[in-house]
């Protein structure tokens, strides 16, 4: 549920943009990536179904018709690669938010027309996150829609650059997904948005250790805005495990999230498939939560693959 893809033309026309989100360091996978990679490293690892994503950071650079344009190349081209290869690959597509009107377009051709599995977002877009007000029109169509929403972290504006000698993906990664699930949880967006199946990645960023402190600070109004309470909204989500497979971050997360809402991810090609697929078999997990997590939870949230 959480594996990338790098198309060439993306990769070409924004090189520089993608180092620059970067802090200037571009990961090797960007232009080692290849279908055959992808294929190869499922089949090692018996990987059936993957479900395509775009990684940070996105399609929007600053430029409205060019984030459109991009994201409808991209998804188209993804389409065709699952195409290509029947039943081997699944599709988040991305659209080209913060252009809201270019979005709607992009949520209707790539649910309707392509027939996705549902829509991929950045946890920021120039510093607004996902809770802010200008997204209400995109979030009130998903919802409509019911849709699965895969939400990957970004590095935001403001964060690319404060530890010049410690590269923003490490630490600003799991934060920004922290940062998102918060200002989702204090806007009210996850209660009023209550038919979107939210995803959130790498066992939900610090969410599970920041629980506590969103009760100690929360709103004084946070009950009018989430009726239902903190821990009811963060524990519907779903989160993956990407980059993750590790005792502590494992031991956090099952603490707070039953399995059913636990999901296989890697990350791949920016973490080997390999490494997340042979860390989970260490933790120590019953055969019934490995399948629930390994496969019966996608397809509950993504019924169309059974077929695949």
């Amino acid at each position: 549920m959480h594996h990338h893809f790098v198309p060439p033309f993306y990769l070409s026309d924004h090189r520089n943009r993608i180092s620059a989100a970067a802090g200037g360091r571009m990961h090797p996978a960007y232009v080692s990536w290849a279908p055959e990679q992808s294929i190869s490293a499922m089949n090692k690892q018996g990987v059936a179904t993957a479900v395509l994503s775009l990684t940070t950071p996105g399609v929007w650079f600053g430029d409205a018709r060019v984030a459109a344009q991009t994201a409808r190349r991209v998804n188209e081209y993804a389409t065709d690669l699952a195409r290509s290869h029947p039943g081997r690959f699944g599709l988040f597509a991305v659209i080209p938010l913060p252009d809201t009107e270019s979005s709607l377009r992009e949520i209707d051709y790539a649910l309707s027309v392509l027939k996705a599995d549902g829509i991929g977002l950045m946890t920021s877009y120039d510093d607004k996150w996902l809770g802010d007000a200008t997204y209400e029109p995109v979030f009130e169509e998903l919802n409509r829609r019911k849709a699965v929403v895969f939400v990957h972290p970004t590095t935001g504006l403001c964060c690319r650059t404060l530890l010049p000698d410690v590269n923003p993906i490490m630490l600003e990664i799991p934060q920004d997904t922290t940062r998102a699930v918060t200002n989702l949880l204090f806007s009210g967006s996850f209660a009023k948005f209550k038919d979107i199946r939210f995803i959130f990645t790498h066992a939900g960023g610090s969410v599970p250790m920041m629980v506590v402190r969103m009760h100690q600070y929360a709103p004084k109004n946070i009950t009018k805005k989430i009726p239902n309470g903190i821990e009811y909204e963060l524990t519907r989500l779903h989160y993956d495990i990407a980059g993750t497979a590790y005792r502590p971050a494992i031991a956090a997360l099952t603490r707070f999230v039953p399995t059913t809402q636990i999901l296989f991810g890697s990350d791949n090609p920016f973490i080997p498939l390999a490494e997340t697929a042979e860390g989970i078999a260490q933790l120590g997990l019953s055969a019934d939560d490995l399948r629930l997590i390994g496969r019966e939870n996608a397809l509950a949230l993504l019924p169309r693959l059974k077929a695949s």
